[in-house]
């Protein structure tokens, strides 16, 4: 698999420093800050899911998306139906859950004025806490059971939108181990048997992401592919993204 060099945004200062800036857009403006990928990525993992993990499963599914940012692909599932108590993001950037956080209410007063209860009680419920993913726990929501909070592999879709490629950014540390290096087995972790870890990148190739997260030690097995445009350069076609998605055996 290809190694990346490092580079500032694979750093945590870079993203306080872009969260904090966005932050304060929002607080300003009213600006909700960039959609990483853009808008298409978003709805092609939105559709995927309705697809593949619908709402409306007998026991609706609990998502974590590592790496939240502003919180927009949580929106955007919540939007397609997915209930907010079983919706959770953790980001490492305190800016950014603050952020995600100030989003939330400001669509629940909108949804408020316009006479929309509902919607208040929903974007609330959105879970948003700043934790690092590597080496903090996921906290359980309150929709889970028992026996579901004395567990970390509870989750029925993991989803990763750019949060992949920024730790491939983020070089060795002290013991020489990357931070890529480790990311795959921690998402195993996480991910319930049976359930997804749904990934898009624009760092890596569908076949170096099956390298690195298809392995014996995570039990992630292959299971589909989101189609987005391709381009061809010197004889050779790629596509602009990858978006892979795995099951846990």
């Amino acid at each position: 698999m290809t190694e990346l060099p490092p580079s500032k945004l694979g750093t945590k200062n870079h993203w306080d420093d872009v969260y904090s800036s966005e932050l304060t857009n929002f607080e300003e403006i009213g600006d909700e800050g960039e959609i990483w990928f853009g808008e298409d990525s978003v709805e092609k993992m939105v559709d995927w899911a309705l697809e593949h993990m619908p709402p409306d499963m007998s026991n609706a599914p609990h998502i974590l998306e590592v790496g939240a940012g502003n919180g927009n692909l949580l929106f955007a599932l919540h939007d397609a139906g997915y209930a907010a108590d079983r919706l959770c993001g953790v980001d490492y950037s305190t800016d950014a859950v603050r952020l995600a956080r100030a989003i939330a209410q400001s669509h629940s007063h909108k949804g408020d004025e316009d006479g929309d209860h509902a919607t208040r009680k929903a974007k609330d419920a959105i879970t948003f806490v700043t934790r690092d993913f590597l080496r903090d726990d996921v906290p359980p929501l309150g929709s889970m059971t028992v026996l579901q909070v004395g567990s970390s592999a509870v989750w029925d879709l993991v989803l990763d939108k750019g949060t992949f490629d920024a730790m491939a950014l983020a070089g060795k540390d002290d013991n020489g181990i990357s931070l890529a290096d480790s990311y795959p087995h921690r998402v195993a972790t996480v991910v319930r048997p049976g359930g997804f870890f749904l990934i898009t990148s624009c760092n890596f190739t569908l076949e170096e992401l099956k390298t690195k997260f298809s392995t014996p030690e995570t039990g992630l097995e292959y299971h589909s592919r989101i189609p987005f445009p391709s381009f061809s350069f010197g004889g050779k076609s790629g596509n602009v993204y990858s978006s892979v998605a795995f099951k846990r055996t």
